[in-house]
């Protein structure tokens, strides 16, 4: 029996999700296809456009096999934090033989490459890193600029990092090689429109572009031609139900927090340092709703969307001790089930077999079957950020309130 991993945040689940799952399987000869995917939060500091049970079924009914919850504090930070967890979670599964990801350059070798030089981040990297953060740039931009002077062929380097897909690969490779892990990774290329390609075209668009549709012109009938006909039956049953949801829906709820904590150092949470901080609580009192605020924070070297997940993490209460407690502790300590295929029962009794992490599938269990304190402190705020998600889509739709202790995983 052959598994092969993919790491997904499917926001919304589309053509080119379905592709590439196809072609993780034949490339690799699988039986079956594991996703790890984000909660009701992503990555680049928002929250996702579906809850995580509808992108679950989707992502089933698009040719994954089982579907597990990337917990919160990784689904939600940077591309090096996303990427660890998620390794971690795959990794410790036990019964995961290769890591399938999305690139621009669709060359394993290349990105193995970049993989190397960013796991190395010696003393010169970390030099060149710091002056170009001192001289103003992004963080993104600096690295880059460092990459690029330590490079054998800068050239390469740059081409590479200009695409996100990418950066995230060679994130996931690095992850791999720093826990020697024996999952074998592979890359298909991404086809049809660029990752920030805002406008639709063909039926390949990009998951920004159909967001971006939605927010524009709540046109639902954009997204026909660009998902699976079932992914597409099943989301027009709950469109304008519970979905879609935005950063801005989230607007009133994160001006209460703020204001809450005005005269508290904001740096205690993850991802925020006192500059920001300070720059936070300077602009408070122009806050109007959540976009427009993180316009106003942002500077060159403060990307809108290091700002937003900051923001995020202010929120849900993830606070910097707890990720460098986690991260000590190899970042996870329990595997959520969302969602399976009946015909992946063999892979879900391996993963109870030979996980190193319990199989979550009622969280009644949890208590019991979570073993720390860390992890314990990590289901309950992963818990409540779940029920802050719901509380925002209750408000906005007017549905029941959906409590994490009465879901079930989702069985197709």
């Amino acid at each position: 029996m052959k598994t092969v991993g993919i790491i997904a945040e499917y926001n919304p689940f589309h053509n080119g999700h379905a592709f590439h799952l196809a072609e993780a399987k034949a490339m690799t000869g699988a039986d079956f296809a594991l996703v790890v995917m984000s909660g009701n939060f992503v990555q680049r500091g928002a929250p996702a456009m579906m809850e995580k049970s509808l992108r679950a079924e989707a992502a089933l009914l698009g040719g994954a096999d089982v579907v597990i919850e990337l917990p919160v504090h990784y689904a939600s930070a940077s591309a090096e934090y996303f990427a660890a967890g998620a390794v971690s979670l795959l990794d410790r599964l036990g019964v995961v033989d290769f890591l399938c990801f999305g690139s621009e350059c669709g060359d394993i070798g290349v990105l193995s490459e970049l993989a190397d030089a960013l796991l190395s981040e010696d003393a010169s990297f970390k030099r060149l890193l710091k002056e170009r953060l001192k001289k103003g740039a992004s963080y993104p931009q600096a690295r880059s600029d460092a990459l690029q002077a330590l490079s054998p062929q800068p050239g390469q380097a740059l081409s590479l990092l200009e695409y996100p897909n990418n950066l995230l690969g060679a994130e996931y490779l690095k992850a791999l090689k720093k826990r020697n892990s024996r999952i074998i990774p592979c890359t298909v290329a991404r086809t049809g429109s660029a990752y920030h390609e805002k406008t639709l075209s063909g039926s390949y668009g990009s998951a920004l572009a159909i967001r971006e549709s939605l927010v524009r012109k709540n046109a639902f009938e954009s997204m026909k031609e660009q998902t699976p006909p079932a992914v597409y039956r099943l989301m027009a049953q709950q469109f304008q139900k519970s979905f879609p949801i935005f950063p801005k829906d989230f607007s009133e709820l994160l001006s209460y927090k703020l204001l809450q904590e005005q005269e508290k150092d904001l740096s205690v949470y993850f991802d925020v340092d006192r500059s920001l901080s300070d720059r936070l609580h300077k602009f408070l009192p122009a806050y109007t709703d959540f976009s427009s605020f993180c316009e106003k924070i942002k500077t060159k070297n403060l990307t809108y969307t290091r700002i937003s997940r900051a923001l995020i993490h202010i929120l849900l209460n993830i606070y910097q001790t707890d990720m460098d407690a986690f991260r000590a502790e190899d970042f996870v300590y329990y595997a959520r089930l969302l969602g399976f295929r009946e015909t992946a029962a063999p892979l879900l009794h391996a993963i109870k077999e030979q996980a190193l992490l319990p199989l979550i599938t009622r969280l009644a269990e949890a208590p019991r079957r979570i073993l720390s304190e860390n992890g314990l402190r990590m289901f309950a705020q992963d818990v409540q950020a779940s029920h802050i998600y719901s509380l925002v889509s209750v408000n906005k739709f007017h549905q029941e309130f959906r409590n994490e202790y009465r879901s079930r995983p989702v069985i197709l």
